[in-house]
């Protein structure tokens, strides 16, 4: 993360919403009801990682089996881990930038913000978007973590192609939300926590866009040239983040490597679904038959699980 990048400059921003926006596309055609579920990935030490994401993140581990762990808050299932041991991570290669943590009010983002402090949990960068604030961190095999809170909607609401942006998180002001931070209790990310969207490192964005909006739907909120775009469902400011910047014209990660596995997309309905199945088969980005569900490819290879809101516990 570059919190100090320059707009004007040729570099490109290593921070994941630093841009600036074209105007907004049409609108989106997939369900406003569109959320994200669970994130599926590789790591090399399963037990390592488990408490990593306990200690440090926050989260529970709601089940833990035969080399793979689910974690999450109460009975949503946030992230699951599959162990490949020694595997190594995905450097150079397409996949996950990082996966976003929600949580339900500015006072919560204070507290874990606290709890990172207090306990010398490592970051890489604090941000404030305009859209939302947020803070980052790398879990022990370098997949990316956000966590953040967003402002009001009607503060940005048609104006994130405009608006989106990134200065230096203010945290006096976040602390002041709680009455003292260096005693503030922390007892894990709060149960309202869901996955608010998802980054991916992708070798271009012209057909990422092309995937994305116009095979699946999500709607274009803004786009940074031939460098970054974000989009979303129902005018969020973005479900799906993707970018070239450490990934341009590569190749997904080479099986066994510490990586993404696939993104959980939650639709509304199972017409919903099949309708998406559709678009993609003529796409030629699959289905592809799995026992989680059917899945999707991205034309940068990363795999989407297609859930349907009635039947799942993402």
């Amino acid at each position: 993360m570059d919190e100090g990048w320059d707009p004007g400059s040729a570099r490109a921003p290593r921070d994941p919403e630093e841009l600036e926006a074209r105007p907004n596309g049409p609108a989106p055609e997939i369900s406003p009801l569109t959320t994200l579920g669970a994130v599926h990935l590789t790591v090399s030490d399963l037990s390592r990682s488990i408490r990593y994401y306990e200690s440090e993140v926050g989260l529970e581990t709601l089940d833990r089996a035969d080399g793979h762990a689910t974690l999450g808050v109460g009975a949503r299932q946030l992230v699951t881990l599959v162990e490949i041991p020694g595997a190594r991570p995905a450097v150079g290669h397409t996949g996950l930038y990082h996966f976003a943590l929600l949580v339900p009010g500015r006072a919560d983002l204070a507290r874990w913000l606290a709890h990172a402090a207090r306990d010398r949990v490592a970051l890489t960068g604090l941000s404030d978007h305009f859209v939302s604030e947020a803070i980052y961190l790398s879990d022990p095999d370098g997949h990316g973590i956000e966590i953040y809170q967003d402002r009001p909607r009607e503060t940005w609401e048609g104006r994130v192609a405009t608006r989106m942006t990134t200065l230096p998180l203010d945290v006096d002001a976040l602390f002041a939300e709680l009455g003292d931070p260096a005693s503030e209790p922390f007892h894990g990310l709060p149960a309202g926590t869901v996955m608010g969207h998802v980054h991916l490192k992708v070798a271009a964005i012209a057909p990422t866009v092309g995937f994305y909006r116009g095979v699946l739907g999500f709607g274009l909120m803004a786009q940074l040239g031939r460098q970054a775009a974000f989009l979303s469902a129902g005018g969020y400011h973005h479900h799906i983040g993707a970018n070239t910047w450490e990934s341009e014209g590569a190749e997904a990660a080479p099986s066994g490597a510490a990586a993404l596995r696939h993104v959980t997309i939650v639709l509304a309905s199972v017409d919903e679904r099949e309708r998406l199945l559709r678009a993609a088969a003529a796409a030629g980005a699959g289905p592809e038959g799995t026992t989680a569900g059917p899945m999707v490819t991205d034309p940068s290879g990363n795999r989407l699980l297609l859930a349907v809101a009635a039947d799942s516990t993402e």
